[in-house]
């Protein structure tokens, strides 16, 4: 195995290895070469170590397409089946996430750790001020079952359409602050809404069981399982990218990492262009090889969530990619410049440009409102034919076949792309 350029150095990989290195290890170097199935939902989030939560809906919601971008044309009940079953749990992790059923445990035990969170610290405050009113709903839960937000009246005067958790109603911030407090988990959604239960009742039914041994973990161990857990799902990083994708604190540094070198759960590399070591989990051992033997090949074309892992982290998409995004949903329309909920395209290891789209499942129409490539990204009929098969199977996979393009960056790309897409939809 060819890890090391000469005995005693790090292994050097070019700026396009190392964005390989890290589309195989999340999943999007290739597309699947079979039919999904009901377990690569669970060994997908694995995969990740977590599926973060949206949801804004004018696609399918984030988690949803996250998976698509790996599976292709899979049942969305699968995700929710698995929740159901126990296969899956949701958490605060990065924010608001599935994870498996095997990592809750540790996820539930590092809470201590996390209370700098946004989540953490609300739900904390949330239970100081409202203790008494807290208490009954946890005991009401506790006598009459699991039960949804929706169960509860809006008050006259409340602020109904108005996002963000200080303006929900107070039962549904006393369940969110249960929740982060880990009282209450999920069991199960209907029609997207949460339904809680007690906790000791999810935990009970998990599969596989779960494991209390995380519980007597040290604090140190449990953050350098997080930290290899976040290399393992980066395939490779800086350190100073690590403490993002689990939210840890303080910050990881180089001199941190040295007793997981030591112990061989890391390999260190150096990147050309870039001024520290990156670091590589064993796991990835026969990838980095392959990579640095230049037998990577990406052949994937993808739309991606804004929320999907490879995007979330803004200035580690810009460093590996070249790539600069920015979620405008909640920017004033008129300030926009690309859209409301843009999807990054993926094409063979590139970031080649973005596409603004509205499913009207109500019509069958999955309209297009925008598709910009970037300035150096040209439109040439290998592109045009991998991204119209993806809009095809992403139409088709929401249930909206008939497919309507608005304007394009370049202009002559539209012409192009209506025509591809016929072709792809017939």
């Amino acid at each position: 195995m060819l890890l090391s350029a000469a005995p005693g150095k790090r292994p050097v990989l070019s700026l396009g290895q190392a964005r390989l290195l890290q589309l195989a290890a999340m999943g999007l170097l290739q597309p699947m070469r079979r039919r999904p199935r009901r377990s690569d939902v669970v060994a997908s989030i694995g995969r990740m170590r977590m599926l973060q939560i949206d949801t804004i809906h004018v696609v399918a919601r984030s988690p949803y397409l996250v998976l698509h971008s790996r599976l292709g044309d899979y049942p969305m009940a699968w995700l929710d089946e698995a929740l159901e079953q126990g296969r899956l749990a949701e958490c605060w992790a990065h924010e608001a996430c599935f994870v498996t059923a095997a990592d809750i445990g540790w996820h539930r035990h590092a809470r201590d750790q996390r209370m700098h969170h946004w989540a953490h610290r609300h739900a904390a405050r949330m239970h100081r001020e409202h203790r008494a009113e807290m208490d009954a709903l946890l005991a009401a839960i506790a006598a009459s079952g699991p039960v949804r937000a929706a169960d509860f009246a809006r008050q006259p005067g409340g602020a109904a359409g108005k996002p963000g958790w200080w303006e929900w109603k107070p039962e549904k911030r006393w369940l969110e602050a249960w929740f982060a407090l880990g009282e209450l988990m999920v069991a199960r959604r209907e029609r997207f809404q949460r339904v809680y239960d007690l906790a000791e009742n999810v935990l009970a039914r998990l599969d596989p069981p779960f494991d209390h041994r995380a519980g007597a973990v040290s604090p140190q161990i449990m953050r350098q399982r997080f930290i290899a857990d976040s290399v393992r799902a980066l395939g490779i990083a800086p350190a100073g990218w690590i403490a993002d994708y689990h939210r840890l604190r303080p910050a990881v540094t180089d001199r941190e990492l040295a007793p997981l070198l030591a112990g061989g759960d890391l390999l260190a590399v150096s990147v050309q262009g870039w001024q520290t070591p990156a670091y590589v989990h064993r796991d990835h051992a026969d990838a980095l090889d392959k990579a640095l033997r230049g037998r990577l090949r990406a052949t994937h074309t993808a739309l991606l969530s804004p929320f999907d892992p490879l995007v979330w982290d803004r200035a580690r998409l810009r460093a590996m990619f070249d790539f600069e995004y920015t979620l405008e949903c909640y920017t004033p329309a008129a300030r926009r410049r690309h859209g409301y909920f843009v999807l990054p395209i993926l094409h063979r290891g590139r970031l080649v440009g973005r596409l603004d789209a509205k499913a009207h499942r109500s019509e069958a129409v999955f309209e297009i409102k925008s598709v910009s490539l970037e300035p150096a990204v040209e439109s040439d009929p290998v592109l045009v034919r991998a991204l119209a098969a993806t809009i095809a199977r992403f139409a088709r996979w929401h249930g909206t076949p008939e497919i309507r393009i608005g304007r394009t960056r370049p202009a002559p790309l539209a012409a192009a792309l209506r025509a591809a897409c016929r072709d792809s939809s017939g």
